[in-house]
């Protein structure tokens, strides 16, 4: 088991590890990604419904100020950045809520479009829940996703993997994606079978934008190309969202992971 990091050995690590500080997410793709959020490409908007008129100039100054990238509107190619006070900060909020959902026993839903990166802490935070005696729910497993060329995830299926809700291609591999159309499906399902919805939503990409706009509390994990759920943040549906690189060696999220698993009360 790692041990929990102090605050500052947390912030020094994240920038060593690259998750937050100067990452590897190029510049050149979060202007893209801004700018077509901005459009309202369905691919980048999560399945949130943004009510701001958020131009790609908005975008940015948001990204600067939630997520830390380079405010410099002359920096459009190499690296950018990730704050990691910020990434700490959030940390904390979302351990706030995630330990009022276990101290409270509440229904909790985890998913995930990143089975590599991310999964390790939403995998983790499953088991404490579990343990903490908080009901994880599933549903809709095998639904199938359609064949909808703006979410470019034809011929996947849900999955619940360690509890963690995933899609998965044929061969039951996890697979990446940003479609907010399983979380909608698995969302159905529970009203369909008459059961409760979750009180918390732990997930990312379309996962969490879909169920915050549905007006469940969701607290989520976002890189420095994905506004979308820091746009939902700034509007008041997201609850809380994590910038950090969602996408590196899973091993190098344990020190964060421990480090929110603490604030939450569920280590050890």
């Amino acid at each position: 088991m790692t041990d929990t990091p102090s605050r500052n050995a947390l912030l020094d690590y994240l920038v060593t590890s690259r998750i937050a500080g100067r990452v590897a997410t190029p510049r050149e793709n979060n202007l893209d990604h801004f700018r077509r959020m901005s459009k309202r490409q369905p691919l980048y908007l999560f399945g949130l419904r943004p009510t701001g008129p958020w131009t790609p100039a908005e975008v940015l100054a948001l990204m600067v100020d939630r997520c830390g990238v380079s405010p410099d509107v002359r920096h459009v190619r190499g690296d950018d950045t990730i704050d990691p006070e910020r990434t700490v900060e959030r940390l904390e909020a979302m351990a706030a809520l995630v330990r009022d959902a276990a101290r409270q026993q509440q229904r909790v839903l985890l998913a995930t479009g990143h089975p590599h990166g991310v999964m390790s802490i939403h995998r983790a935070l499953a088991q404490a829940l579990r343990t903490a005696g908080c009901p994880l729910l599933s549903a809709a497993a095998g639904w199938q996703h359609p064949d909808e060329p703006s979410y470019r995830s034809p011929h996947r299926s849900i999955r619940f993997l360690d509890d963690v809700a995933v899609l998965t291609d044929s061969s039951g591999r996890p697979k990446h994606t940003h479609s907010p159309l399983p979380m909608v499906a698995i969302l159905n399902a529970l009203e369909s079978a008459g059961e409760p919805l979750p009180e918390l939503v732990i997930g990312d990409h379309g996962w969490a934008g879909a169920a915050a706009q549905a007006g469940i509390a969701t607290v989520g994990f976002a890189d420095c190309n994905d506004p979308a759920l820091f746009v939902g943040e700034a509007e008041g549906r997201v609850r809380v969202c994590v910038p950090l690189d969602d996408n590196l060696d899973p091993g190098l999220y344990a020190p964060l992971t421990a480090y929110l698993l603490h604030h939450a009360g569920l280590a050890g």
